[in-house]
């Protein structure tokens, strides 16, 4: 469950709007490239409301808003989980008013909520000085002694300006994603639950509509597999690269193309109307089931069109 957290010295400089504009976009472009591994985890936590964002002196988020290429990337970033203050991710009557973190002489309260909650710092990449995987910060924490005295310790906190940035953080966030995933598939005890969560669990597969009335009657001994085989297939296309992989993902589960006397049972309509074949499948216990699919390269991801029995049994 990655908590971000906006770092909001990036966000105070005088740099020229256009430079903004431009580091805007690749922060945002980060935030929804961790949201892709995990989108019902992630949180992003501000110093303000997302939609009324300092991004730097006399630069409101409105005006990158509506600049050419930003619409869609907007409107993801509205739709995620976003909370202000920054303490807004701290446990309830908790507030760390002991606590102070400093990066460069400069009190850093994003910084600071980001170490105390194990997340992920994302800055705006205006300043050289935020061009890094990690940063070190200064933690004094006053010590409940006679003395009143405080502790200074150097921290280390995950941090990502850039997308580049995250491949360091990649697997972290995925453990999270994972056993988030898992715990939540061994709650469910029905299709029509897993298909009411496939956004949240599954968020790079895509399923037909039609594909909800097969969910639907998934009996409960095959919720769970059938989410398991799901979560594979999620991590599959996540990595994959259709350049580097041009027939099909690295596959987590026995994959394949169906026999070609057996594609003509392989055949569903999607959601334009026109009929494709979804002869990719894999298997989940207890046998008999299968689910099918289609590859969709250009979108590196999937889309399922059937779950339950074997076809033609």
């Amino acid at each position: 469950m990655p908590q971000l957290f906006l770092n909001e010295k990036s966000c105070e400089t005088t740099a020229d709007p256009e430079r903004v504009n431009r580091a805007t976009t690749e922060m945002v472009r980060t935030v929804l490239a961790v949201a892709r591994d995990d989108r019902a985890g992630t949180r992003l936590f501000a110093r303000e409301p997302v939609n009324g964002l300092q991004l730097a002196k006399e630069h409101p988020i409105s005006r990158w808003i509506g600049t050419p290429g930003t619409k869609d990337l907007w409107q993801r970033l509205a739709i995620l989980e976003t909370k202000w203050p920054h303490r807004a991710a701290y446990p309830d009557g908790e507030t760390h008013s002991d606590v102070e973190y400093r990066y460069e002489g400069e009190a850093v309260d994003g910084l600071g909520a980001a170490h105390l909650s194990g997340g992920l710092a994302i800055s705006l990449p205006i300043e050289p000085r935020w061009d890094a995987e990690r940063l070190t910060l200064v933690r004094e924490e006053l010590l409940d002694d006679e003395d009143g005295g405080s502790a200074l310790t150097d921290v280390e906190v995950k941090h990502a300006a850039r997308r580049e940035h995250l491949d360091t953080h990649r697997s972290w966030i995925q453990r999270g994603a994972n056993s988030a995933r898992q715990k939540a598939v061994e709650g469910l005890r029905s299709g029509t639950e897993l298909w009411g969560l496939k956004s949240d669990l599954f968020p790079l597969l895509q399923f037909t509509r039609l594909s909800e009335q097969h969910f639907a009657a998934l009996p409960e001994v095959w919720v769970r597999p059938v989410g398991e085989r799901l979560g594979e297939l999620q991590d599959a296309v996540s990595d994959w690269d259709p350049q580097q992989q041009p027939i099909s993902p690295q596959w987590r589960s026995y994959v394949r193309t169906e026999f070609e006397s057996r594609r003509r049972l392989c055949k569903f309509i999607d959601d334009d109307g026109e009929e494709y074949l979804f002869d990719w499948h894999c298997d989940f216990l207890p046998s008999p089931g299968r689910m099918h699919f289609r590859l969709l390269h250009e979108q590196r991801t999937l889309r399922i069109a059937y779950v339950g029995r074997k076809l033609g049994r």
